[in-house]
């Protein structure tokens, strides 16, 4: 592989892994609301937030695996993830629900851009598998994204 092409992979490898550490720390993120929503509409966002947690954990063992299958290595510990990702901690447990709702949307459109690096650096070198599976990635943000921003309505 070209130097040029040594790059490009290294791009493909940093997005995949920033995905991977996006999607675990909104999935800590989403479950840390799912434990402390309260008001209301405690059960429908509890509910909804336990099912996105369990969408964005299903989804991080295919991100691993897939750094694995192109033959670089994945994020290693909380560390690492930190290091990695552009999705804040939120440890005040008593945000209203509102603001859990719009933060978690908001923290998905960010998760959304990482994918669509992903994507674009997939095609970059010619990764037509990353490229094709992120495309589901990207259809579960986008719902994740739609179901919390008709929330807030």
């Amino acid at each position: 592989m070209s130097k040029t092409g040594d790059n490009s992979k290294k791009a493909l490898v940093d997005a995949l892994n920033g995905a991977l550490a996006d999607t675990l720390a909104l999935y800590v993120k989403t479950k840390n609301f799912h434990w402390h929503v309260a008001g209301p509409r405690f059960r429908d966002l509890h509910l909804l937030f336990d099912e996105q947690a369990a969408q964005l954990i299903g989804t991080v063992d295919l991100i691993g695996e897939r750094v694995r299958k192109i033959g670089e290595r994945t994020l290693t510990s909380i560390g690492s993830i930190a290091t990695a990702t552009g999705v804040a901690d939120q440890d005040d447990t008593s945000i209203d629900a509102d603001k859990m709702v719009a933060e978690l949307r908001d923290d998905n459109r960010k998760l959304h851009e990482r994918l669509n690096q992903v994507k674009e650096a997939a095609e970059e070198v010619g990764d037509n598998a990353t490229s094709g599976i992120v495309d589901d990635w990207i259809d579960q943000t986008e719902e994740r994204i739609w179901f919390l921003a008709q929330t807030l309505k």
